[in-house]
């Protein structure tokens, strides 16, 4: 006999259905349902390489973007120690 028995688990299954009710949990379910579903379907577009050409801008048209979508953005800095005030306690 654990500290979780399965008749641990019954009476914590009804004290959450009598907090919550059976219309927020079913609907509860059903949000988390639907987002894990776009969430997967987000993944597999990521992996599939797209099927359209690229858009060809029109000529006399101005760009928009100075930088291909793709490319990685950084920032050059250098990283310099700072010493901490002393205290006069």
């Amino acid at each position: 006999m654990g500290i979780f028995d399965w008749k641990h688990w019954i009476v914590i299954l009804v004290v959450v259905v009598l907090i919550f009710g059976t219309k927020k949990l079913k609907n509860l379910g059903t949000d988390v349902g639907e987002s894990i579903k776009g969430f997967r379907k987000a993944m597999n577009d990521d992996e599939k390489p797209s099927e359209q050409p690229p858009v060809q801008p029109q000529p006399g048209a101005q760009p928009t973007q100075t930088q291909p979508l793709h490319q990685p953005h950084t920032i050059d800095g250098q990283a310099q120690k700072v010493e901490e005030p002393i205290r006069k306690d």
